[in-house]
């Protein structure tokens, strides 16, 4: 065999194996019909349930989807949150199975699909790799999204609200234009289905609190107190009767950890207070003196 045959045999290969990533996740990939000017992307998430993007809902009466097997069926909300730009839509009667989420966040040069159901004539697809995978990123006053993905697969009008999958057929994140100003971000599977799951249980966002004001610092090499962390955040404000003073944390601490994730910026600190995490009580590490401290927080919830 020549090489130019094992080149074409590779491309043949590579070809198949993205239809069948495309059509694998398929069935579990819907139209939404929110918003007079261009229908959109949903995903099946569990029984009965769809996750989309909020800003494509731009009613909250007469939604309906359009399945792969042709069905219109009436939708309504379960839950929506305008500032991570997600919602959760229930369908009765839907009877799809959910897609399958990739594991981890895919990696920078790793190929990838974005799909979309954007009409009746079924799903369309683009190809490309993923380009940058960052975090936190802000997205509102005192909200960020912890992580996220950027693509330079081409999201077709529609598109938002779909997945981004991997070569076997594995939803690796969301795709929205609606947290950046048009600009197309992926939230990763981990974090869209966290949220989602919020959303359909509860039908928002919890969003936590420790009452602090805080500012990054560099910690010298000689006060790190035998971790190699470079920044953490200096507390330089603890409110009365808050979480935070409750759980024993003081003026002057350099917060370096909250149930066991780094923190190095307000951005990252935020991220992390939400969800299954409010109303429990998580280990904060924080340099006191000189010396590394732990106490135990029970997570606030914002009104």
């Amino acid at each position: 065999m020549t090489a130019s045959n094992e080149t074409v045999n590779l491309l043949k290969a590579l070809s198949s194996q993205m239809g069948d990533a495309v059509e694998k996740v398929s069935s579990a990939i819907v139209q939404v019909n929110g918003r007079q000017r261009q229908s959109a992307t949903g995903i099946v998430i569990g029984q009965n349930l769809i996750l989309t993007a909020d800003h494509v809902l731009e009613r909250e009466e007469d939604l309906t989807i359009v399945t792969h097997d042709k069905r219109t069926l009436p939708a309504t909300f379960a839950g929506r949150d305008v500032s991570t730009d997600l919602a959760v839509l229930r369908v009765e009667g839907l009877g799809i199975e959910p897609a399958t989420t990739a594991t981890g966040t895919g990696r920078v040069g790793e190929y990838v699909l974005a799909v979309g159901r954007p009409s009746g004539e079924g799903v369309m697809a683009s190809a490309g790799i993923i380009s940058a995978v960052g975090g936190p990123l802000k997205i509102g006053q005192n909200v960020s999204l912890e992580k996220y993905i950027q693509t330079d697969a081409t999201p077709y009008p529609g598109f938002s609200g779909g997945p981004l999958i991997d070569g076997e057929g594995a939803v690796i994140g969301i795709i929205t234009t609606g947290l950046a100003r048009g600009v197309t971000l992926v939230v990763p599977a981990e974090v869209a289905w966290n949220i989602a799951n919020s959303l359909g249980t509860h039908g928002s966002i919890k969003r936590g609190y420790l009452g602090i004001g805080s500012q990054v610092v560099d910690i010298p090499p000689a006060q790190r107190a035998g971790r190699d962390q470079e920044q953490g955040l200096l507390l330089v404000r603890v409110e009365t009767d808050s979480p935070a003073a409750s759980g024993g944390l003081m003026l002057g601490d350099i917060l370096l950890s909250l149930d066991g994730n780094k923190v190095v910026n307000a951005e990252e600190l935020q991220g992390l207070l939400r969800g299954d995490r409010v109303g429990k009580a998580v280990p904060v590490e924080v340099i006191r003196g000189g010396a590394l401290a732990t106490v135990q927080v029970t997570i606030g919830q914002k009104n």
